[in-house]
């Protein structure tokens, strides 16, 4: 009886240790489950960053390639600026080119009258002349 008394005993040590050990593993197990959540979780707001990073890569290269026109833009004003300085530049020289001819063109009139008053009076005298002898 004794043996039996120690046998029984040794089998609810062993039940009430076969109860810890699962008791300890079903803890284990539900630990297991939420960090499996909390990993699939992670996992969720790791893809919905990497979105997030591919919509804000887009729209950098968007806005690069939209600088670069800009830019480019920017490059064709100047060019077409200073065709259009160069051109004022030559508008204005030819501009004092026809002002100077014209005053040339001028004093050369004012010359050739003055020319054709004195013919006229010489022509006068010698008529007079003519008309006297």
């Amino acid at each position: 009886a004794v043996v039996a008394s120690e046998v029984k005993n040794l089998a609810n040590q062993t039940a009430k240790a076969t109860d810890d050990i699962a008791a300890q593993i079903r803890a284990m197990q539900d630990q297991t489950s939420s960090t499996v959540a909390a990993i699939g979780e992670i996992n969720a707001q790791i893809r919905a960053m990497t979105e997030v990073s591919a919509s804000i890569s887009s729209a950098i290269e968007q806005q690069n390639a939209a600088t670069q026109e800009i830019a480019r833009g920017a490059e064709q004003a100047a060019r077409d600026t200073d065709e259009v300085s160069q051109t004022i530049v030559g508008v204005s020289q030819g501009a004092e080119n026809t002002t100077r001819v014209c005053r040339d063109l001028l004093d050369a009139s004012a010359t050739l009258n003055q020319h054709a008053t004195n013919l006229r009076q010489t022509v006068e005298d010698f008529l007079a002349a003519v008309k006297a002898a």
